[in-house]
């Protein structure tokens, strides 16, 4: 009988997808998160980067800083099975930054790679969108005009 592409291994999710997930308080690396993503299968790879912005609200940012709850890699890692469980995930890595971060660094890096460029894109999207709305982690922004704010659980 002849395979349909649907039946090839390739299609599927791998078997242990989840190949990179951190919180760092040193700089993140682009290179890092998109190595640990590679996968002969995957026909497409969608990478984000977040990075520390100038401004918010009408307010010039000076820099912020990120904290975290002592949950918040178990907490990413659920976030991650469930966007292993819901898309065919070859290849998932997400790194996110603590500290004190200046305008332009990077605050967070995830990348997704899938047999397909549509799967890879909406797999990127809810990891981050899920990642930024359920971990535990919160940012300090800091203005030019001398006031702070709090953003909440990221």
């Amino acid at each position: 009988m002849a395979r349909t592409t649907k039946d090839h291994p390739g299609e599927q999710a791998a078997q242990d997808p989840i190949r990179l997930l951190a919180i760092r308080d040193t700089p993140l690396s682009l290179d890092e998160v998109f190595r640990a993503v590679g996968d002969d299968a995957a026909g497409g790879t969608a990478l984000f980067v977040g990075t520390v912005r100038n401004h918010d609200g009408g307010a010039d940012v000076d820099e912020l800083g990120y904290s975290t709850h002592p949950t918040a890699e178990a907490e990413m890692r659920r976030v991650a099975e469930k966007v292993v469980a819901e898309f065919p995930v070859r290849a998932l890595a997400a790194v996110h930054r603590v500290g004190d971060l200046a305008v332009g660094d990077l605050a967070v890096v995830v990348a997704v790679s899938c047999p397909h460029r549509a799967e890879a894109f909406d797999a990127c999207r809810k990891l981050i969108d899920d990642l930024k709305h359920e971990v535990p982690i919160w940012k300090h922004q800091r203005f030019s005009d001398g006031k702070e704010e709090w953003v909440g659980a990221c």
